[in-house]
Formats: structure tokens, C-alpha cells, sequence
């Protein structure tokens, strides 16, 4: 039986030429997202803007979690964040925060009861503040932080200090990118995006440790290949597998995009743009960094001999 193959086997398609163009791209891009990210901002959702939390019981049959999500642009809200719990006929709704202080807070669940009518019983109704605090965001950054040290160590330590340097570049390329991306599209930013770009971070890291310990792998046994043409030879001979890894994912997460509904939006569609970038990076940004920071085989390092070099001499 044949085994199916999204690649051909023995490709030999040159990366590395495109390094000249893919570094000022993503320079490019990166700018382009710091700009977006200090002129626009983030679209932040309510479990970071805060809001008011109403929880309801739908007084016959089950919830329509649809036609209570609409009621946002309806009545002129902005996003409504509704959610079911314990049973089909329980749900919980989030409420932006109104301008015009608790005035405008009381008006807007005022304007709900009138619009869900006797259909739902109001059991709860509380002003809350952003569930996400500024504590936890501390120390969601300093665990990001510390994982890239961690890496940075590793890689420094089992291969060479240019691979460690090349990960953490191509990793904060990714986020870089993907905060950018929750800027220009104003996507709304909350707790599953977090999840999201931690995924991102993961996914990243996989991709390039792969590509990177094939390089070793070929630094070993090509040890007079020139560095280009062995990142080359490396970065073909993990296609089939990254093809491969990346399609599975992309078929998954293009599912949740369509059939995840309104509670994970963000994160599916921050996992699919997280995709494409981090397999872009591990071969158009790590892989060529190591050309110019100068890696070099051990025979390439090795000085070259008395003899043969007074030969040349003579």
C-alpha cells in the first residue's frame, strides 16, 4: 500500500535564495504592527474591559444563545458575550461597559429585560470588573518570558548559541506578528486569545527545534557542505513532515472556524494565522539567521595544517 505523500520525495527547491526578500518582509510586517498596535490598540473583549454580568433562566424549553447574542447590535450594546452553563435552560450574558457610568450600565440591562420580555427570568445582575487582573497578565508575561529563557538555554546548550538566538528571534517574530494581526483586524482580544497565542508560542517552538536538529543532524555528516546548501538539503528533507503536520492542523482548526461558534472565535481564527507565520518563520527566519551569524562546521572551524597551508602559500 502506498503511503500518501503531500510533498515529493527528494526535493531540492532552494530556501535559502529567498532570504534576501523574506528578512525586510517580515521587517516590514513587524514594523507595520507595532505602528497598528500603538495608533488602533487592541479590541479588548469584556473579560478585559469589564462589564455587567446577568445570569438568566429561560422560563420555557431551551435558551436561544443565538437571538441573545444579537441583541448587542440590536440594541446598540457592542459585542455581547452569552454563554451557556449546568443546563440548556441556564446562561450567563456579559454586557460591555456603557459610557456614562453606572447610569448608563442600569439602562443598558434595563433595555435587555425589555427585549428578552417574560421569556427569561432574571436571577443575577452585577457590575464586574475585568476578569483577567492585572496580576495575572504579570505573571502570564513573565511565564512567556521564562520559557524563551528556557529554550534559549537548551538550545544554547545541546546545539550552539546561533540556534538558540535564531529560536527566540523566530518565536518573538511570531508573536510580534500576532499581535499585530489582533490590531489590523480588530479582532476581539479576551482570555481564549491568551490561549491562543501561548498555543502559538508552542507551535513555533516545535517547528523550529525540528528544523534545527535536522540541521545538526547535517552538519555531522556533510561537515564540507557549505552552510547554505546544507540548510537547504536540512529544511527539504523535514518538508514532508511539516507539510504534512501543518495540513492536519489547518484542517482541525479551519473546523473550529466553521462549527466552533461565537465562543471561540478568536481563538480559531488567531490559530490559523499562528499556523501559517510559524511554519514560515522556521524556515525563512531561523533557518537563514544562521548563515549570518556565521555557523560553521567543525571541519570549517578546524585550522588548516602546516603543511597544506604552506603549500598554498608556496
Amino acid at each position: 500500500m502506498k503511503l500518501l505523500r503531500l510533498a515529493p520525495e527528494n526535493t531540492k527547491f532552494g530556501f535559502m535564495r529567498f532570504r534576501r526578500v523574506s528578512y525586510p518582509f517580515s521587517a516590514i510586517m513587524s514594523i507595520i504592527s507595532v505602528i497598528m498596535f500603538l495608533a488602533i490598540g487592541m479590541n479588548f473583549g469584556i473579560d478585559f474591559a469589564g462589564g455587567t454580568l446577568m445570569e438568566l433562566r429561560a422560563k420555557t424549553g431551551a435558551a436561544d444563545l443565538a437571538s441573545l447574542r444579537g441583541l448587542g447590535d440590536k440594541l446598540g450594546l457592542g459585542d455581547v458575550e452569552v454563554q451557556s452553563f449546568g443546563n440548556d435552560t441556564d446562561l450567563t450574558m456579559r454586557v460591555r461597559v456603557q459610557p456614562g457610568g453606572d447610569a448608563a450600565q442600569q439602562a443598558a440591562v434595563d433595555r435587555v429585560k425589555a427585549a428578552v420580555g417574560d421569556a427569561y427570568e432574571f436571577r443575577r445582575v452585577e457590575v464586574v470588573g475585568p476578569r483577567v487582573s492585572g496580576e495575572l497578565v504579570q505573571s502570564g508575561t513573565l511565564g512567556v518570558v521564562l520559557s524563551i529563557v528556557a529554550v534559549l538555554t537548551y538550545l544554547w546548550f545541546r546545539f550552539e548559541w546561533q540556534f538558540a538566538v535564531g529560536a527566540v528571534i523566530a518565536t518573538m517574530h511570531d508573536l510580534l506578528l500576532t499581535v499585530g494581526f489582533f490590531s489590523i483586524t480588530q479582532l476581539e482580544f479576551n482570555t481564549t486569545s491568551i490561549a491562543a497565542i501561548l498555543t502559538i508560542v508552542g507551535y513555533s517552538l516545535n517547528e523550529t527545534v525540528v528544523v534545527l536538529d535536522r540541521i545538526r543532524e547535517m552538519m555531522r555528516k556533510y561537515k564540507k557542505m557549505p552552510i547554505a546548501d546544507m540548510i537547504d538539503l536540512s529544511v527539504n528533507a523535514v518538508l514532508p513532515r511539516t507539510i504534512m503536520t501543518a495540513t492536519t492542523v489547518f484542517l482541525a482548526l479551519l473546523s473550529l472556524v466553521i462549527f466552533g461558534g461565537h465562543v471561540i472565535r478568536s481563538f480559531s481564527i488567531a490559530m490559523l494565522w499562528g499556523l501559517f507565520v510559524a511554519t514560515y518563520s522556521s524556515v525563512f527566519i531561523c533557518s537563514p539567521i544562521l548563515i549570518y551569524l556565521g555557523v560553521r562546521t567543525e571541519d570549517q572551524r578546524a585550522p588548516a595544517p602546516e603543511g597544506k597551508s604552506a603549500k598554498a602559500t608556496a
